[in-house]
């Protein structure tokens, strides 16, 4: 422990760092570096009191203080780095090198261009009240932090300090009722940490009216207006919003691709099309120089069809057994070039728990992936940095399989009226609104964290999600909103809903120019050689 030559240092600096912060540069052998990080932030924030959230909101200048390490020093100042971003969710790296070889810049690099920043396990734990009351009760603690940057929320005061008839003043509560009155006004009973109160937004107010039909039930929002501690009268609404000032570059010519619900072990998996995929992915079809630079590929969930995960599945399946449809995935993607790397996730057809998040798929099944050495396995949700150069921080992807949003295509009105089952980007955005991948309890079964593994901590600069099958391709924010198709026929249950599967298009990303284009692999073999009945 070198927690007393740290809090001398801070001391001798008039800094102040936070318990968790303190405990994190304790732990580390290397105490200069640790001074000197900390001394860089106070100089770049201009920040006396040194948080966990101050290290998250200033990653990518943190990223840049340890270049500027003396190279004497930097071995040790990469294991501080990784302590850091383990434990505060900077990053997190795995350096896969025997210890009796000294790593170079090179390897290092390598090893980096793929970090996960974030992602779930399982806990294996009995879960009682309490730990789904301190869920809801962090998030929104969270959640109001968010807000609370907002300058337009003034004079701010919590539900059980408003006295008398307050004029100007705003309020933060997770909306727990919403109804109708006969008046044709939007009632909201909006609670906080302190009370319970009554939000009224009058049908007059076009603007406000239509921010408020379209809130969702426990969701954590934002209001200006004025009342007392009977009801509040609110004339502006504001939601947490995801967002990042400007669209990042790499320096170099990089390409991702994203895939999702590749469903192998279906009868009406599309073989043929997937290996055209495969072929493109090893250089083999002619006229396609990109391919050459695809680096990145994220399979986004459902990699397989699954067993029993809807009654009488077992009539829709070519391979009826979940290590055998595993066994395929790493047959087919094993044939993909093994510079490539290839980060995968659960869906809510694989070999996990449904409730979320899901994390990494049970190795008792999908053993074979496991022996793969260019696959990254992560959770579903999970945050993925991609590309970070010398000098170039890269690119933080928020990976979703998409569970939640059939809930929200058809719960929220803007979202009905829009067919957005059809076009999920519209239901991407409506959660990045939100900051939250789920923000209503009934929207997803999950499992309760001191963490809401849900919540949208960090923008990401790419967020991508698969689940409904349909492509899409847009930008909120400045994030850009990518959804996935799948590489399986129209399913009979797709069809009785009227779902309108895209199919085997994959959006290629340059991580230089920002393009986004559309591939597609579709071969009309797969669809002629499909059962007539299933």
């Amino acid at each position: 422990m070198n927690q007393k030559e740290i809090l001398g240092f801070c001391l001798e600096k008039g800094i102040l760092l936070d318990r968790e912060i303190l405990n994190l540069f304790s732990n580390t052998n290397d105490v200069e570096s640790a001074k000197f990080i900390i001394e860089k932030i106070r100089e770049k924030t201009n920040s006396r009191i040194i948080t966990k959230h101050l290290f998250q909101e200033n990653k990518e200048q943190i990223e840049k203080f340890f270049l500027e390490i003396p190279e004497e020093r930097k071995i040790n100042a990469r294991k501080l780095k990784i302590e850091l971003g383990l434990s505060i969710e900077i990053s997190e790296e795995k350096i896969n090198i025997p210890p009796y070889e000294k790593p170079t810049e090179e390897s290092f690099q390598e090893e980096s261009s793929v970090k996960i920043i974030s992602m779930h396990p399982s806990f294996g734990k009995k879960y009682i009240v309490p730990d789904f009351t301190n869920h809801f009760r962090n998030r929104f603690a969270e959640m109001r932090g968010f807000l609370q940057e907002k300058p337009e929320l003034t004079n701010l005061v919590s539900i059980n300090r408003i006295s008398g008839n307050k004029q100007g003043i705003s309020i933060i509560g997770m909306v727990s009722d919403k109804r109708v009155t006969k008046n044709k006004n939007i009632l909201l009973e909006v609670e906080d940490l302190t009370g319970m109160i009554r939000v009224l937004i009058n049908q007059g107010k076009k603007e406000v009216y239509e921010k408020a039909e379209n809130i969702c039930l426990d969701s954590v929002v934002g209001f200006n207006g004025s009342g007392n501690r009977e009801i509040f009268f609110a004339n502006e609404i504001f939601f947490p919003e995801a967002q990042i000032l400007e669209r990042k570059n790499s320096p170099a010519e990089e390409n991702a691709l994203f895939i999702s619900d590749v469903h192998i072990g279906s009868k009406l998996f599309y073989e043929k099309s997937f290996l055209n995929f495969v072929d493109y992915l090893n250089c083999k079809i002619p006229n396609t120089p990109e391919a050459e630079k695809i680096k990145y590929l994220f399979v986004v969930g459902d990699l397989i069809a699954g067993v029993g995960v809807y009654p009488n599945q077992e009539k829709d399946l070519k391979i009826k057994d979940i290590e055998g449809q595993y066994s395929m995935v790493a047959e087919l993607f094993g044939k993909i070039r093994k510079d490539l790397k290839i980060i995968m996730m659960p869906g809510n057809h694989d070999c996990v728990r449904l409730a979320e998040p899901q994390p990494l798929l049970d190795e008792k099944y999908a053993w074979p992936l496991y022996d793969m050495k260019n696959v990254i396995m992560t959770s579903n949700p999970s945050v993925i940095n991609m590309g970070a150069k010398k000098n170039f921080s890269g690119f933080d992807v928020l990976a979703y399989h998409g569970f939640s949003y059939p809930y929200y295509a058809n719960n929220i009105p803007k979202l009905m009226l829009g067919n957005s089952i059809n076009s999920p980007d519209k239901i991407m955005h409506y959660l990045l609104q939100n900051r939250h991948l789920a923000p209503t309890h009934a929207s997803v079964q999950y499992t309760p964290y001191e963490k809401d593994p849900l919540t949208i901590r960090k923008s990401p600069d790419i967020f991508v999600s698969g689940h409904t099958h349909k492509g899409a391709a847009s930008y909120y924010n400045n994030i850009l909103v990518l959804s996935s198709t799948c590489w399986e026929g129209l399913t009979a249950f797709q069809e009785k809903v009227g779902a309108k599967p895209d199919f085997c298009k994959v959006p290629m990303f340059n991580l230089k120019t920002r393009s986004v284009k559309i591939l597609d692999f579709y071969d009309k073999e797969d669809e002629e050689n499909l059962p007539k009945q299933i």
